[in-house]
């Protein structure tokens, strides 16, 4: 016979108690606590056959397209059949867009379940964005026990969202930790044995993860975040987990009245020179960006202030250290801003260069030629150390027209003018 306990969880970790507390020992949250009934059945399983390592045959993964290649690139090179893919986002960035758009477009039977929008709703946006794919279907349905029985009639599977999903086995309510785990696991499970990929859209709390246990990221096999402010057009996929793929690449979106459509053409610089601009090549994955870096550097009348957008602000204050020593520049004196155009982060050292001769631009109010690139890690000691992927991100330059390149090292091809810089020194006096 099933035994009923009933114990009482916090609806914003997980965390388990025997009594009613007004505040979680376990996240310190207040009033969090609801009641829930659990039951205790006692059950037999199977061991299952252990296997030797040799006698097992090697898996081939086999995918199909997405119909969008920025897709398609964070996914590792498409969807793989039976996977269970989680992406998370901040409110307004587009989750449901982008979802949308893939079930749109994509040349399979699909399933959407809608648990926070009306079929009215979806219809409306759907139009809004030109889709009239035949073969995708609508499910307003909460219930996770209801959704698993459909999933192996349906080529793809997207669920919009997890935090509306609840299981009947479970008398929480549906977004609560215990809900979203066993939602997960009971997808995750349908997803395997039917071969069908499925697509969860899951909300992110205000510290920037995603809502629910932690174990759900484990869970799933592809973790992707859609990045970007609503308030400007250009939105970055990029994937924290992948066990079918690589985590480096990222896809760049755009956010127009057509709905989401590939920015993987868009020029992240000005041709027009100014003081405080320069040009770098960043590398995300096996991709190569042409930005924009921007600098001001204007005199501080009280403490010195120092901002960073799109730059890591800690190796900003080093760069600026650098300079006081190496150049005898006077920048405790003066308030330093720094931001990347387009909305992009950058997340690699290469970029160490362009920030130099950015900063060092604006403050003596001298413009660089924009055909000139600046790529190179700055090390604390002042010298100007190569970066790996350098023929590949002079490639991408010399494409969109740029002639010269001011580099650590010169590399056996040259797709445009190179010019050697050793030390920081050498690069003020080539400016």
């Amino acid at each position: 016979m099933a035994k009923k306990k009933t114990v009482y969880e916090c609806i914003e970790c997980g965390y388990k108690s025997a009594k009613w507390m007004g505040k979680c020992p376990a996240c310190n949250a207040w009033e969090s606590f609801i009641e829930i009934s659990e039951e205790k059945n006692k059950t037999t399983s199977q061991i299952s056959k252990i296997l030797r390592f040799d006698e097992i045959e090697k898996e081939e993964i086999k995918r199909f397209s997405s119909a969008d290649s920025e897709l398609d690139l964070v996914l590792g090179g498409g969807i793989v059949p039976g996977s269970l893919v989680l992406i998370g986002g901040s409110p307004g960035v587009g989750k449901s867009t982008l979802m949308l758009k893939l079930a749109g477009t994509i040349d399979k039977k699909v399933l959407y379940v809608a648990g926070e929008e009306s079929p009215g709703q979806i219809k409306l946006r759907a139009e809004r964005l030109g889709i009239k794919n035949k073969n995708l279907f609508i499910m307003p349905e909460i219930v996770v026990e209801n959704i698993t029985k459909e999933v192996k009639n349906y080529d793809l599977v997207i669920i919009d969202s997890i935090q509306t999903i609840y299981s009947q086995n479970i008398s929480s309510a549906p977004g609560s930790v215990s809900q979203v785990r066993e939602a997960t696991f009971e997808l995750m499970r349908t997803a395997k044995e039917s071969k069908t990929p499925i697509f969860i859209i899951g909300h992110i709390t205000k510290e920037g993860s995603i809502a629910g246990p932690r174990v759900l990221e484990h869970m799933v096999d592809t973790v992707l975040y859609f990045e970007g402010d609503a308030s400007r057009e250009l939105r970055i996929l990029r994937a924290f987990k992948n066990r079918f793929g690589s985590t480096s690449e990222i896809g760049i979106f755009e956010m127009t009245k057509e709905g989401l459509v590939s920015a993987k053409n868009k020029n992240f610089f000005s041709k027009k020179a100014l003081p405080g601009s320069a040009i770098t090549v960043i590398l995300e994955g096996t991709r190569p960006i042409v930005l924009e870096v921007q600098a001001l550097v204007s005199e501080s009348y009280s403490i010195p202030k120092r901002s960073s957008t799109g730059f890591d602000l800690s190796r900003l204050n080093m760069i600026l250290a650098l300079l006081e020593k190496k150049l005898n520049l006077p920048f405790n004196q003066y308030d330093v801003f720094v931001n990347v155009t387009g909305g992009i982060k950058i997340n690699e050292t290469a970029a160490d260069l362009a920030i130099i001769a950015a900063i060092v631009s604006s403050f003596r109010n001298r413009p660089i030629s924009k055909e000139s690139v600046f790529i190179g890690e700055v090390s604390l000691v002042g010298d100007i150390r190569e970066i790996p992927g350098i023929e590949q991100r002079l490639k991408e330059a010399a494409n969109l027209g740029f002639k010269r390149a001011i580099v650590p090292a010169k590399p056996l091809n040259e797709p445009l003018k190179c010019y050697e810089v050793k030390e920081v020194e050498k690069l003020i006096e080539w400016m």
